[in-house]
């Protein structure tokens, strides 16, 4: 199925854009969270984000979950004039997120990655 330029889950914040580390926001007490949509998550709940970089076109970016967990879901977005997400899928070891894109003109394109990571 050809997606386009979507993303697949709300994201809570992407503060850097120029990061090549991934970043991972772990739903804690002091979350302005409301306590009714804590507890309908499931356990050990992480949001893992790998920020907007500038990678040749259809080269995969792959984020991954922390050891002990598995992603249930993820996204991508493409970042660019006629920036087109190609591709959004788990890892094969359902460990992880692939995003790829491609942008039309240039030789580049702004990949960002995100996974729903859980117990």
């Amino acid at each position: 199925m050809p997606v386009k330029k979507s993303l697949f889950l709300s994201v809570i914040a992407l503060a850097t854009a120029a990061c090549v580390t991934a970043t991972v926001v772990a739903l804690q007490a002091s979350s302005p969270v409301s306590a009714a949509t804590r507890a309908a998550l499931p356990p050990g709940y992480q949001l893992v984000t790998l920020p907007n970089a500038n990678v040749p076109n259809f080269q995969r970016r792959t984020v991954y979950c922390p050891s002990s967990k598995h992603v249930l879901g993820g996204g991508g977005e493409a970042r660019g004039n006629g920036a087109i997400l190609v591709g959004s899928f788990p890892t094969d070891d359902a460990r992880g997120w692939i995003a790829l894109g491609r942008q039309i003109g240039y030789n580049d394109v702004g990949i960002s990655v995100f996974a729903i990571c859980a117990d």
